[in-house]
C-alpha cells in the first residue's frame, strides 16, 4: 500500500479526551475514530489490525476442534427470560422492542441463543463433544465508558460454547480451551496470565481470566519471574490428548497467583522469593465452566448410552478482540508511538524514500515494494513528498515492527538502512538482502 493513497488521519497532537496511551496512540495513529460515548468507527489501520488478531483467533480455535458460526447481533428477550438471566445484567443491557411491540436486546453475550441452537439440533450424546464459537460486535451499556476501546459500550469479541456430556468431559473442554488461549495470546506477542476469577453474571464454578501485564492494568497481579521463560514455540498440542493438555497448564498455571479487592493470594508464598514478582494486568480473556446452569432451565439435553434424557454440560470462553488492540499498545509502545509485535501488525514493514522525485531512490523503491508484494508481505511504502522528519514521525507512531530507508547517499554504496522499531537498531544491507531478511522473519 502507497501511504498516498491510504486513509490514515494522523493527529500532531494528544487528544485531550484520551486519558490513557492506547487511547491517545489509537487516535493519533488514525485507526480508531469516535462515534459517540464508547463507540467508535475502526479506520483502515485499526480495522486490520482487528482483522490480524481474528486470524489468529480463528487459526487456533479451529486447531482446537471448534467449529465458527455467526449468531444476530439481536436477541429475542424471551430467551433470557427462559433462563432466568433477562434482569441479571440490569442497564448493561440495551433493550428495544421491534415494529410488533416485541422485546430484543442488543447481545452482551449469547449463552440463551447458543443453547437454544443446540437443543433444536443435538439430541444424542454420539454428537458429543461439540464446541461453537463467533466472532461477533457485542454491547453492554457501560454507565462511564472510558480509556478508549479498553472500556467501550460496543465491543468486538470472541464467545465460544462447549457442550459435554460429563463434568469431567467439561472439564476436559475447559482446559482445552485454557491451553488454546496462551498459544493465541503468544502468537500476537503477548504474554497473558491466567488467574482465578469471579464469575459474575454469567455464572458457574469455574472460571480464569487472562491478564496482559501493563501500568495501566486494573489488576493487580502476584506471578512467579518464571513465566517470562515460558512458551510455545514451534510446540505442537495435541488437544485431544488429555494428559497432553494437563502436562501444558501444570507447567504454565503453577506459577501465578492473584489478588486484588476480593481475592487472597493462592500458591504465591510457594514461589521463592526472588521469583515474587508484582504488577499491573489487563483483562483480555475469560473462560467458564458453568455445569447444567443454562441446559436444565431451557432443556437442553441428550440421550446417554442408557437411553436417559441428561442436562448437558456447558462452559463458555471470551476474547475482547477489539480490547485487545488496545492492550497490545498498553504493553508495547513507547514516547514515539504504538510498537507492533510482528504477529499482529497492520503492515509487515515500512518503506521510506527521503528523497521523492529522485530517480535513482524511486526506482531503488519501487523495485523493494514490488519484490516485497510478490513474496506475500505488504508494505507501507511513504511516498510522500512530506520532509524525511515527518515520514520517520508517522512510522515511529504507527509502529511497524522494521522500516526500510531508501536515500541517494545510501544507494551509492549499493545500501539501504533497516530498523527495527522495537530496539531501535539500524543495519545497513543491500536491497536483496534486505527483501530476504523481511521474508525470513515472516516466513
Amino acid at each position: 500500500m502507497r501511504l498516498s493513497r491510504y486513509f490514515v488521519p494522523v493527529l500532531k497532537e494528544n487528544p485531550a479526551e484520551a486519558q490513557i496511551v492506547s487511547h491517545r496512540l489509537m487516535l493519533r495513529a488514525g485507526l480508531i475514530k469516535q462515534a459517540t460515548a464508547g463507540i467508535y468507527s475502526w479506520l483502515p489501520l485499526g480495522f486490520k489490525v482487528l482483522r490480524r488478531l481474528e486470524n489468529i483467533i480463528h487459526e487456533e480455535q479451529q486447531s482446537a476442534g471448534h467449529q465458527a458460526i455467526q449468531m444476530p447481533i439481536l436477541q429475542s428477550a424471551d430467551l433470557w427470560r427462559e433462563s432466568g438471566r433477562y434482569d441479571d445484567y440490569g442497564q448493561e443491557m440495551l433493550r428495544m422492542k421491534d415494529r410488533h411491540d416485541r422485546d430484543l436486546l442488543f447481545t452482551p453475550t449469547a449463552e440463551e441463543l447458543v443453547t437454544d441452537i443446540f437443543r433444536s439440533h443435538i439430541t444424542s450424546y454420539k454428537d458429543l463433544p461439540l464446541t461453537l464459537y463467533q466472532i461477533q460486535w457485542k454491547f453492554r451499556d457501560e454507565i462511564r465508558p472510558r480509556f478508549g476501546v479498553m472500556r467501550g459500550r460496543e465491543f468486538y469479541m470472541k464467545d465460544g460454547y462447549n457442550f459435554d456430556l460429563t463434568k469431567q468431559d467439561a472439564l476436559h473442554s475447559y482446559n482445552r480451551h485454557l491451553v488454546s488461549y496462551l498459544k493465541t495470546y503468544e502468537r500476537m506477542g503477548l504474554k497473558a496470565i491466567p488467574m482465578r476469577a469471579d464469575s459474575g453474571p454469567i455464572g458457574g464454578e469455574d472460571t480464569h481470566e487472562f491478564l496482559v501485564l501493563a501500568e495501566t492494568g486494573e489488576s493487580e497481579v502476584f506471578y512467579d519471574s518464571k513465566v517470562t521463560d515460558l512458551n510455545f514455540g514451534d510446540r505442537k498440542i495435541d488437544y485431544f490428548d488429555h494428559s497432553a493438555c494437563q502436562s501444558v497448564l501444570d507447567e504454565f498455571t503453577s506459577l501465578y497467583a492473584r489478588t486484588d479487592e476480593t481475592h487472597e493470594p493462592s500458591l504465591f508464598e510457594k514461589i521463592p522469593q526472588e521469583r515474587q514478582c508484582k504488577a499491573r494486568g489487563i483483562e483480555v480473556g475469560q473462560i467458564f465452566y458453568f455445569g447444567t446452569k443454562y441446559s436444565e432451565a431451557m432443556g437442553a439435553t441428550v440421550t446417554d448410552a442408557n437411553g436417559q434424557d441428561t442436562p448437558v454440560h456447558m462452559g463458555s470462553h471470551g476474547i475482547g478482540v477489539s480490547r485487545l488492540v488496545g492492550a497490545i499498545i498498553e504493553a508495547n509502545h513507547d514516547e514515539k508511538g504504538i510498537i507492533w509485535p510482528e504477529g499482529v501488525t497492520p503492515f509487515h514493514c515500512g518503506l521510506v524514500n527521503l528523497k521523492q522525485g529522485d530517480p535513482e531512490a524511486d526506482a531503488a523503491c519501487e523495485n523493494i515494494y514490488q519484490n516485497l508484494v510478490k513474496a506475500g508481505l505488504e508494505p507501507l511504502y511513504d511516498d510522500r513528498t512530506e520532509r524525511a522528519g515527518g515520514k520517520f514521525a508517522t512510522m515511529d507512531l504507527i509502529g511497524l515492527p522494521w522500516r526500510i530507508t531508501v536515500g541517494p547517499r545510501g544507494l551509492k554504496n549499493g545500501v539501504v538502512e533497516l530498523t527495527s522499531r522495537s530496539s531501535g537498531i539500524s543495519q545497513e544491507l543491500t536491497p536483496e538482502s534486505t527483501i530476504n531478511k523481511l521474508i525470513s522473519i515472516y516466513r
